[in-house]
């Protein structure tokens, strides 16, 4: 009976001791939380404390303290010793309970960090949407106001005189050029205006702008980089056809291109309309007045800030005064928003223009940056027509997230409601034309190379029309008679 008591409390303590000696601190506080008062009651026998003295001796090695203090305990009390150990069950239970315990808090920061992260992931996902919807990230994006590429990786193309003699008129094909072309087409347009020369302009400097130009163009449908260089190439074209550097100041040839380079920078590919409706931070910055006109030029002028793009360095801040004036003035003119005002101005002077009158020049500046933007039905058929696809797309685009943020949507750009010749008819009969025609009082040589195709387009475009309505006509027809034969 007594062997079989031993072994019981060997086991007991070989359990204990599992648990105590896998921390040495923790063992040796127990351990001498043992040596208590002495029980009343002996209950065994002086040979199980030498099995349990043998037992304990090997296990020196992990504490040298260990066998001492319990050797000690057990010489006072072996049977208070045995006793306590016999409460190891309740000491298992605990450290279990307080495992379990662990395991489950473990779980629960696991759950934490999941959440979390997932918390990270909405609030990056609703600040990317923020930032569609509101046009945040305009001018943070400082990189941008700097060139991505050196100016070696920017050829020099050597322009055949045939582009050379092509640039200059209103049918130069913009669709053929890629962008370092296109780069190399505006450079060439400031030498040959003399520009360079006349205001001492650094060459390096003027590349590195109109790289720094390119890069703050985005990628939209319409309002992109080849539309600047549309705008600014039929500016270049107009200033050689009317003979303006015989009338203008060569500061206001500079303003007048300079202006047209710069004049959609930055462009998000939704008009101020929609600025205005969503309530966006442009339109907020600048009060819904011509928000993004306000912007494109705030664009432009932080990056004339950059020193290795300020092709105006050599100006004195009195006539870089005048030429920011002056620039500011043209971009903002292209708000559509202000296109009766200006006209109606326009048409006021135009039959005793004055050119040494400042307001008169001004006024015919406006209208000429204003010819140039929506210039493109003056080109051929083949080039025109591109862009009244590109400008539907872009119009689409538009009326699609207007609809789907509940927002006006204007009829012009619903594509359920439009199509390209009833678009461009309206456009061209009561904007293009009347605006045209009003600066062929001043300049009559724009008539047969300006004035003409966009009244060849206008026909072209009611000619299609018709063949639309004929059409539509048809179909309306072939669905009554279908209607009526089910009837029957």
């Amino acid at each position: 009976m007594l062997f079989v008591l031993v072994n019981v409390c060997y086991l007991c303590v070989t359990e204990l001791l599992s648990v105590l000696l896998s921390d040495n601190d923790c063992s040796m506080s127990l351990l001498l939380s043992l040596s208590l008062p002495l029980s009343s009651s002996i209950l065994f026998s002086h040979s199980l404390f030498l099995s349990l003295s043998l037992f304990l001796s090997p296990l020196s090695f992990l504490s040298p303290s260990l066998p001492i203090s319990l050797s000690l305990s057990l010489s006072v009390c072996p049977s208070l010793f045995l006793c306590r150990a016999f409460k190891i069950n309740e000491l298992k239970t605990e450290v279990t309970n307080r495992l379990a315990m662990l395991e489950k808090r473990v779980e629960l920061e696991g759950m934490k960090v999941v959440e979390i992260e997932k918390c990270r992931s909405d609030i990056k996902k609703l600040r990317e949407e923020m930032a569609s919807r509101n046009n945040s990230h305009f001018l943070d994006d400082n990189k941008k106001l700097t060139p991505r590429r050196d100016v070696p990786s920017y050829p020099k193309y050597h322009l055949s005189q045939e582009t050379v003699e092509a640039l200059r008129q209103p049918t130069f094909d913009v669709w053929q050029w890629e962008p370092n072309e296109m780069l190399s087409c505006l450079e060439h347009m400031y030498h040959d205006l003399d520009l360079v020369k006349d205001f001492n302009m650094n060459p390096i400097t003027l590349k590195r702008w109109l790289l720094c130009i390119h890069d703050n163009y985005r990628m939209n449908p319409f309002h992109n980089f080849r539309h600047c260089f549309c705008v600014t190439q039929m500016m270049y074209s107009m200033i050689c056809l009317c003979s303006l550097q015989e009338t203008f100041t060569q500061v206001d040839i500079l303003i007048l291109m300079t202006a047209a380079v710069c004049h959609d920078l930055d462009h998000p590919g939704y008009n101020n309309m929609y600025q205005i409706n969503a309530r966006t931070e442009l339109a907020v910055r600048y009060n819904d007045i011509s928000p993004l006109e306000n912007h494109h030029c705030a664009v432009a002028f932080q990056i004339f800030s950059q020193p290795d793009c300020n092709i105006f360095s050599t100006f004195d801040p009195e006539a870089f005064k005048q030429i920011r004036q002056g620039i500011i003035t043209l971009i903002l003119a292209t708000d559509m928003a202000r296109h009766g005002e200006i006209l109606d101005s326009f048409k006021h002077k135009v039959d005793s223009f004055d050119f040494t009158d400042e307001e008169h020049v001004t006024c015919l500046k406006m209208v000429l940056i204003k010819c140039c933007d929506i210039s493109n039905e003056v080109r051929p058929m083949e080039v025109a027509e591109p862009w009244a696809d590109c400008l539907l797309e872009e119009y689409f685009m538009q009326s699609d997230r207007e609809k789907a943020e509940g927002l006006p949507v204007a009829p012009f750009m619903d594509r359920e409601k439009v199509t390209k010749p009833t678009a461009q008819i309206g456009f061209i009969k009561f904007v293009l034309i009347p605006m045209f025609e009003t600066v062929m009082k001043l300049f009559p040589q724009i008539e047969d190379v300006m004035v003409q195709p966009l009244r060849e387009s206008r026909d072209r475009y009611e000619e299609l029309k018709q063949i639309d309505d004929a059409m539509n006509e048809v179909q309306k027809k072939k669905s009554e008679n279908l209607t009526m034969g089910k009837k029957k």
